[in-house]
């Protein structure tokens, strides 16, 4: 079983206010993991969450986590999530990538190379993250066996990057399916 992770905590102080409070944004993610087969969503919200929670349409498979200590950074949201997450994998996505096509989320769940599943690498083992041009990005999958190992190592407005290169993540190329960049302004 996989679920998912929607990271939607942040002030977005680049964009002038909270990302999950842009209409479409939320919902936009939470159906690219739902479509994706994602079992269960948790959408992490911070600033405007009260706001944000609003602009979710009910799903029973959607469940809203509050990132108390949102403003110390990315790494408060992602630990938030992971602490929800259940399952053998959780796809992670951030709530400013509301143009990722379906076929990304799909690449990255059904990609497979010597460094997991195809060598008998559980999916509870598997770390897979989306790149464009090389360049990292979303989604992630990460298996359940690194949840509290990842949670230990982040810090402030760092991601899990630094853990994934260095438990061997597999990068799937996505740049021929979308440009993969945030949406900041």
């Amino acid at each position: 079983m996989i679920s998912g992770i929607v990271l939607a905590a942040g002030s977005g102080s680049r964009h002038g206010g909270p990302k999950a409070l842009v209409p479409g944004w939320l919902d936009a993610a939470t159906r690219l993991l739902l479509d994706a087969g994602c079992s269960r969503v948790v959408v992490v919200l911070g600033a405007g969450a009260d706001q944000a929670r609003d602009l979710l349409a009910p799903d029973p498979r959607i469940v809203i986590q509050t990132a108390k200590d949102w403003a110390d950074g990315m790494a408060a949201s992602l630990r938030a999530g992971l602490a929800s997450a259940t399952g053998d994998a959780v796809l992670i996505t951030l709530v400013d990538l509301p143009g990722t096509p379906g076929t990304v989320a799909a690449r990255v769940l059904t990609t497979t190379t010597n460094h997991d599943d195809t060598a008998g690498t559980e999916l509870t083992d598997t770390l897979r993250q989306a790149t464009y041009g090389g360049r990292p990005g979303h989604p992630v999958l990460v298996g359940a066996n690194h949840w509290h190992a990842l949670s230990a190592t982040l810090r402030a407005d760092r991601g899990a990057r630094a853990y994934l290169v260095a438990h061997g993540v597999t990068e799937v190329e996505c740049g021929d399916l979308h440009h993969g960049r945030d949406e900041d302004t």
